[in-house]
């Protein structure tokens, strides 16, 4: 979120986290056509510098985005998608940076 990016370059980072999201989301076979659910995003960086969480919401949001357009509900209206502050966990020794989405059981 504190990129100062060109309209462009945001907008094509934007499209690749909801194609991704849509893809992930199809092939793990997610519902779809849920009335409500509850979704949260969850940040493992490489290292422990400090973050601000709030910096990861342009991502939850595009994501989000990305699981409406697979279907799982019909808009990320806050009547049908609880989106949960991100959560950065501590980084883990020899790990990898990761990045997660968790959707809560569905109504």
């Amino acid at each position: 979120m504190n990129d100062r990016l060109h309209w462009r370059e945001k907008a094509k980072r934007t499209q690749h986290i909801r194609v991704t999201v849509f893809a992930l989301a199809r092939q793990a076979r997610v519902w779809i056509g849920c009335a409500h659910v509850t979704v949260g995003l969850h940040y493992r960086p490489r290292d422990n510098r400090r973050r601000d969480a709030d910096n990861l919401m342009p991502v939850l949001k595009a994501a989000c985005d990305g699981l409406v357009d697979y279907g799982l509900t019909a808009d990320d209206t806050p009547e049908q998608m609880q989106k949960l502050m991100p959560i950065i966990h501590p980084a883990e020794k020899g790990r990898p940076g990761s990045l997660w989405l968790t959707i809560g059981d569905p109504q």
